[in-house]
């Protein structure tokens, strides 16, 4: 789909745009199967190991993750993009319906940015004595997480929930037209978070969307998620994309081609050569990948 005018010009004013129904349930399965195959995979290992006494197999892909969590605290970690780096996925990136609606905001020339990630909201119940931003992560500006020589880099986040994401199961706030601030000082403190001082005294808005919906964001744009109140897993999918040439903020990782009008056989289709260069870049210790 594209992006109407009107679309264009409320993002490039007020700094967010929430698109419903951008993919279709059935362009979302592969992905959720290819989640559902490394949960199974992961429970099957640590059962093994007697670590679970129960795998809940007839749990759906909403609630199945959280039951295993509940059991062992273990199940929580490589879970991320970069962590199984699945085929799946990895198409998803260069999702067609995406990248049209990309393209309506930075143009033919379109890299995948490495900062990716998919994340599994638990029900709050679940998490009880984990650090607050476990469950509420804090404001802050997605630039925060990106190294200072991206500053001129035009940087737009993709938001996606593979679940609804309400005010009950967890969905984020905005603060709208706070972008044109530009970048505002953050700490690591309870998370990187915009440091309270220069927090903007803006009242937020409720970013609720469907299943399939897409939330885009400005870099700097501030946002935070809330607490997942619901019994239910509020699964979501995190990308970015930039113009491709544009420094993409974490140079030491892999950004990539997805779609390009002038040299189409530039744009990367090899899942395998997409693995080793993630895979050769987690051989490199010691990055920083935040600014604070």
């Amino acid at each position: 789909m594209r992006l109407t005018v009107e679309q264009i010009i409320t993002y490039q004013t007020e700094g967010y745009l929430i698109v419903p129904d951008v993919l279709s349930r059935e362009a979302l399965r592969p992905v959720i199967e290819e989640l559902e195959r490394e949960i199974d995979a992961r429970a099957r290992r640590l059962y093994a190991e007697g670590k679970l006494s129960e795998l809940h197999e007839d749990e759906p892909f909403e609630r199945r993750y959280a039951r295993l969590y509940d059991q062992c605290r273990e199940f929580a970690g490589g879970l991320d993009i970069a962590d199984y780096l699945g085929e799946a996925m990895f198409r998803h990136l260069g999702n067609e319906q995406l990248l049209d609606v990309a393209e309506c905001l930075l143009g033919s020339e379109l890299s995948c940015n490495p900062i990716q990630h998919v994340r599994a909201k638990l029900p709050s119940r679940s998490t009880s004595g984990e650090p607050d931003y476990f469950q509420n992560v804090p404001w802050h500006q997605d630039c925060a997480v990106t190294t200072q020589d991206s500053e001129a880099s035009e940087i737009i986040t993709f938001w996606m929930p593979l679940v609804d994401a309400t005010e009950e199961t967890g969905c984020m706030e905005i603060m709208p037209r706070v972008f044109k601030q530009g970048y505002i000082n953050h700490r690591a403190e309870g998370g990187t978070t915009i440091d309270p001082v220069k927090l903007p005294d803006v009242e937020p808005i409720l970013a609720a969307c469907t299943k399939g919906s897409l939330v885009i964001m400005n870099k700097y744009t501030p946002h935070r998620g809330i607490s997942n109140r619901s019994d239910i897993i509020r699964w979501s999918i995190d990308l970015r994309y930039h113009k491709t040439g544009a420094n993409s903020g974490r140079s030491f990782q892999p950004s990539f081609p997805v779609r390009s009008a002038s040299r189409p056989e530039s744009v990367l289709t090899d899942w395998a050569e997409w693995r080793r260069m993630w895979q050769a870049a987690k051989e490199v210790k010691g990055r920083k990948l935040h600014r604070v």
